[in-house]
């Protein structure tokens, strides 16, 4: 079952953990492309992913970005991770211009500001789950220790606190999968993207996993941004994206009360 609409914007109460240890520098979106175009060129060959798209998603918001496949919804994610350069266009990242810095810095911002999670949960199979959070905060880049008791509050929220010890080979896909979300989530990244995060997964825990990216946007106050193919899924964001060759071509409400409710442009 899916999460139901959630009417209270839970940034405003006093919770036990912070968005991020990193606080905003920006007053405005937290995530915006400026006419944002990406082509591929192989030989003669031109393919155009994503078109001249404009898109502002404020801080505290979880958006979703559905198309079919082939659409440039990957493309864009990849765009807003910092993970490609755009041919035309701008990124800024909490008010960070992507396109002026190097790769290093590039790599930074995106290690203490974006948390992933993947389709294919990209756990190292040799360490347990554990391991795998703790390699996470330690390429993250922070200087303080990691916080134990935020450790703890995240495996109970995703259910994963008796599975810590476990190489991922003996888990489920659905508790590999929470386990990646936890490893996403354990340096307090301000801005999480999970790319088709139920892609390799059955209902049951399809719905466990949309459930658990409901509840850290809610709870943690993160900025969400999810890639899906599946309509009932982007569902349970609070903006829902249709893109299409490339270009945004409409905006709808999903069930998540959100503090932003910018409009998208293509």
């Amino acid at each position: 079952m899916l999460p139901s609409a959630l009417s209270v914007d839970p940034c405003t109460r006093r919770i036990p953990f912070t968005m991020s240890s990193v606080p905003s520098t920006s007053a405005g979106p937290i995530i915006e492309a400026e006419n944002l175009t990406k082509i591929y060129a192989a030989g003669r060959v031109r393919v155009v992913a994503v078109h001249d798209v404009s898109v502002a998603i404020e801080p505290g918001e979880f958006v979703a970005i559905v198309g079919p496949s082939g659409s440039g919804k990957s493309t864009l994610f990849y765009l807003l991770g910092g993970l490609t350069r755009a041919t035309e266009g701008r990124i800024l990242i909490d008010g960070t211009d992507f396109a002026t810095l190097n790769d290093a810095a590039r790599t930074r911002l995106r290690r203490h500001r974006i948390g992933f999670v993947f389709q294919k949960f990209n756990l190292l199979p040799t360490l347990s789950a554990m391991g795998n959070i703790e390699i996470a905060y330690t390429i993250s880049g922070r200087k303080e220790p990691m916080d134990r008791q935020y450790l703890d509050h995240l495996s109970e929220l995703l259910s994963i606190k008796g599975r810590l010890k476990h190489l991922p080979s003996e888990l489920s896909g659905g508790e590999q999968q929470r386990v990646a979300i936890a490893r996403a989530l354990i340096a307090r990244p301000a801005i999480v993207l999970a790319d088709e995060p139920t892609g390799n997964l059955d209902t049951k825990n399809s719905g466990a996993v949309l459930e658990m990216l409901a509840r850290s946007n809610r709870e943690l106050c993160q900025t969400t941004l999810m890639i899906t193919h599946n309509p009932e899924a982007a569902a349970i964001a609070g903006r829902i994206l249709h893109i299409r060759d490339g270009q945004i071509m409409r905006e709808e409400k999903g069930l998540r009360t959100t503090p932003g409710s910018q409009t998208a442009s293509a």
